[in-house]
């Protein structure tokens, strides 16, 4: 079969054609990849929940789409995810809870221009586990890893968002 490279992530896919998502920047092929690991979460792995808030946020955040109402709040909600899960070591949960608190208040989202690349590891490399102990290390470092690019490129600007939300969250 044909091949392409992703549009959001860069990994080198299966060229399928369809509209997998609304305002989630992706292909197909990569959707398909992603629906893979969600079936290994909820049905082999028994819903990890904090390495599935990581696997949403992740692909999210690596796969922003364009400019619009739908994809920046998406894009500036999942970042929230990564950074309470990885920076403030919340559970899963927590985080859920978290981003469900911000997206419900009238904070002024951006558009974030997505860095290049958005992280070196993609859902093939999540894909690769042979155990769930290695899908759950390999969804971290691919958090992680995408986290960064997003860090270096927006760190102040998520920084402020999340502080202006949280101090909405006290009054």
């Amino acid at each position: 079969m044909k091949k392409v490279i992703c549009h959001g992530c860069a990994a080198v896919v299966e060229d399928i054609a369809g509209q997998p998502h609304k305002y989630i920047g992706t292909t197909q092929g990569c959707w398909n990849l992603y629906g893979q690991i969600l079936v290994k979460e909820y049905s082999e792995y028994n819903y990890p929940e904090l390495t599935h808030r990581l696997t949403v946020d992740t692909y999210a955040v690596q796969h922003p789409g364009q400019p619009g109402r739908q994809a920046i709040q998406s894009v500036n909600g999942h970042l929230a995810g990564l950074y309470f899960v990885l920076v403030k070591n919340t559970s899963g949960k927590e985080a859920t809870e978290r981003i469900s608190e911000i997206l419900g208040k009238d904070l002024k989202f951006s558009w974030l221009e997505p860095p290049v690349p958005n992280g070196r590891k993609t859902v093939i490399d999540v894909l690769n586990a042979t155990s769930q102990e290695e899908h759950e290390r390999n969804v971290r470092e691919w958090a992680e890893d995408v986290w960064t690019c997003w860090y270096k490129k927006h760190g102040q600007t998520i920084e402020r968002l999340l502080l202006e939300s949280l101090s909405r969250h006290k009054s």
